[in-house]
């Protein structure tokens, strides 16, 4: 990361951090605790907040440390969150909105995992903005908002529709939040969208697709199979990786902290979401990426696209 000094992200500021139990809460709330911000971190696993907190603490020390467990789907949870931090604190600099489950639901089946997923990964997100924002607004010093998205809400791979799905939404609405906060001349406060893909390694064989081959920028944690006791893939980003590059995107401005991977180009990157988009624009069937009458002309969109640029 830049060692240059943002704004938000330095010594003496507060993070507060949802889903911080494990993956990439864990490693923001390590990476944040390093640069010296105060941490407020949440989590509905209280063993992984407990592991969490204990690693934090023996950086920034008890005194500047909050770990309250939370299930961001209560939003009475969520406020009593907030009242903690602004007692002991009187403001929030940085809020990343992590907290994320990928529970599989497929189109016309396992309605009940999509409402735990929506509950989770849009509702628990709202919940957290609708709460936190409103005093955020009112701080005299800047401060930054950053949804965790992924890029499966872009290019939405078969799979995992509802984890998808949910990820589109949190796009659309941090966008909106961005705009929103923009035009308010008031604010002090910017949203960013940190895109990454965090596949579950169970679906390739439950769709019979090779979805990881199809999807760049994936994360190890958890959810892709960290906690298996396998190693991690030589193609994928370690969580602390993952943060270092949101972090210095962050300080850079960026609103869309698209994560690169050990294998894909960015450009690459750039035009699987261009082709994407064209589905659209073109009239193609959905999803033409994966579709077996358009799988010769993806590829030749791909290399001449690359050709141009090299």
């Amino acid at each position: 990361m830049d060692d240059e000094v943002h704004p938000v992200i330095h010594e003496g500021r507060v993070a507060v951090i949802t889903g911080a139990g494990s993956g990439i809460g864990r490693a923001a709330a390590i990476e944040l605790a390093k640069i010296g911000l105060k941490i407020a971190i949440a989590d509905v696993d209280e063993q992984g907040l407990n592991g969490t907190a204990k690693e934090v603490a023996q950086i920034v020390g008890q005194q500047n440390l909050i770990a309250l467990p939370t299930d961001v789907t209560k939003l009475e949870q969520v406020e009593r969150l907030r009242d903690r931090v602004y007692e002991a604190w009187g403001e929030v600099g940085v809020l990343m909105n992590n907290a994320a489950v990928s529970a599989k639901g497929t189109s016309w089946d396992g309605l009940e995992n999509w409402h735990k997923v929506f509950d989770v990964n849009l509702f628990g997100v709202l919940n957290v903005q609708h709460t936190f924002v409103p005093s955020m607004l009112h701080q005299e010093n800047p401060a930054v908002i950053i949804n965790t998205g992924s890029k499966q809400g872009i290019t939405n791979p078969p799979g995992n529709p509802a984890y998808n799905a949910t990820k589109a939404a949190v796009k659309s609405l941090t966008e909106s939040l961005a705009h929103e906060l923009r035009e308010t001349t008031k604010a002090n406060l910017t949203a960013h969208l940190l895109m990454r893909v965090t596949l579950l390694h169970s679906l390739i064989a439950n769709t019979g697709l090779i979805v990881l081959s199809y999807s760049p920028g994936w994360t190890w944690t958890g959810m892709t199979g960290a906690n298996s006791g396998k190693e991690k893939p030589p193609g994928a980003w370690t969580a602390q990786e993952t943060v270092l590059y949101m972090l210095d995107k962050v300080r850079q401005g960026k609103f869309y902290i698209l994560c690169p991977d050990n294998e894909t180009r960015r450009e690459v990157d750039q035009l699987r979401i261009m082709w994407g988009a064209g589905d659209v624009a073109e009239g193609r069937p959905a999803l033409s990426r994966w579709h077996r009458d358009y799988k010769a002309l993806f590829e030749e969109y791909i290399r001449d696209g690359l050709a141009q640029l090299d």
